[in-house]
């Protein structure tokens, strides 16, 4: 109650200064003030870029300063009111809060950040995008809730990062730190904590795992035969898998397949990783879509018990027939590397094997676009056999028996 009737003192006083009370006059042509009339020398700025932030005038040191309370897209009219009445108390007292600046702006907890972060972020996401950091921000969550936004450092990401990773794996711990970058990156770009002070920067991530598997001829013989006694118990699931190794999708765009996506010998998918892309089909992709049943209600074209094929259900169903067809190291995306693969060793060219797969870049095509071990040794016992007959020949003979050599 004292505290009250003390602010209130000091805004009568203040308003017996002179200071402006209700006033919307421009201040500079690229931004405009709104005094409030409930405090007076309390406001709101606004730029033209559209940031908005809570200010505080009062006369310090014989002269009229201003005070920047914070971004009000993160700080509340409450929060900034309250502010604000603190700074006019410490300079009716005779402080300079203008000049410890710092000490009198309220930067958010982490965890009400983040839900700012969330609410103007991720209405741009794609679906599938929406749906993984939705799984990882929990792991935010847990790491800094309670924490001031400007007292998180690189060694506290740092602890934060090695105990996830050690927890949830390294690639959970990675796919967090770069949402948890991304959650810094845009409390900088919004002026909520100092420019280039993002924590996550200095933070190595872990290597990736690198997992190269091209399925042989007899892999895919066999697989193949697994498929087909997963067809009789799990048709959908089944068929599913097949489209997957016949045209290189990437799972979540089969599951999500819709039968708009569907025209002709392509599907023009709308929500692939890359953004929309056309996926062509051979024949034997063509015959699968053909036969598939249609739902009556469901636009989707792999459905269980009138719902879309699920990601989580589609997995289960390939774990099963990786174990019936003797291939337990082979992963789902492995279909999709096998794809590109077998396209190289036909001697696609890489931007047509980067256009197969909806590639945003031809570098990222060579990852999966080798040829198999047994081309590779075949070509390298080609070439020996050749470089070995030379090593026998003598001289005079070397010119003239190499050119026969060659055409062997």
């Amino acid at each position: 109650m004292i505290a009250r009737t003390l602010c209130d003192i000091v805004a009568l006083e203040l308003a017996t200064a002179n200071l402006p009370a209700v006033d919307a006059r421009p201040v500079h042509t690229s931004r405009l003030t709104q005094w409030s009339s409930e405090l007076p020398g309390f406001g709101v700025r606004s730029y033209a870029s559209g940031r908005r932030i809570y200010v505080v005038q009062a006369r310090m040191d014989a002269r009229t300063r201003t005070v920047t309370i914070g971004d009000a897209r993160v700080i509340s009219r409450a929060q900034a009111l309250d502010v604000a009445r603190r700074v006019l108390v410490r300079a009716q007292i005779g402080e300079n809060p203008a000049g410890t600046l710092v000490s009198t702006r309220r930067v958010p907890r982490f965890d009400a950040f983040l839900s700012e972060f969330w609410d103007n972020v991720s209405p741009r996401w794609k679906p599938s995008t929406l749906d993984r950091n939705i799984y990882y921000r929990r792991h935010l969550e847990r790491g800094f809730a309670r924490r001031f936004l400007d007292k998180i450092e690189p060694a506290d990401v740092s602890h934060w990062f090695a105990g996830l990773s050690a927890k949830s794996g390294p690639a959970a711990a990675n796919r967090s730190l770069q949402l948890l970058g991304e959650v810094f990156n845009k409390a900088d770009a919004w002026g909520v904590i100092p420019a280039n002070s993002n924590p996550c920067t200095q933070i190595k991530r872990n290597p990736a795992r690198k997992h190269e598997c091209m399925l042989s001829d007899a892999e895919f013989s066999r697989f193949g035969s697994a498929l087909a006694d997963l067809r009789v118990s799990s048709p959908m699931e089944a068929d599913a898998i097949r489209l997957i190794a016949l045209t290189g999708c990437r799972k979540g765009e089969i599951c999500g397949l819709d039968w708009s996506e569907v025209r002709g010998r392509r599907l023009l998918l709308h929500d692939a990783k890359t953004g929309p892309r056309t996926v062509w089909l051979g024949t034997a992709a063509v015959e699968l879509l053909e036969r598939m049943p249609r739902h009556a209600d469901l636009s989707s074209v792999f459905w269980i018990a009138d719902k879309p094929l699920t990601v989580a259900r589609l997995d289960g169903a390939f774990r099963r027939a990786r174990l019936a067809a003797g291939l337990a190291h082979v992963r789902m995306h492995d279909l999709r590397h096998s794809f590109a693969s077998h396209a190289a060793a036909m001697s696609e060219t890489l931007p047509m094997i980067s256009k197969l797969l909806g590639h945003s870049s031809v570098k990222m095509t060579a990852r999966y676009a080798h040829l198999s071990d047994g081309a590779a040794i075949e070509d390298n016992e080609r070439i020996g056999r050749l470089i070995n007959k030379l090593m026998e020949l003598p001289d005079e003979r070397t010119t003239r028996d190499f050119r026969r050599y060659a055409r062997e």
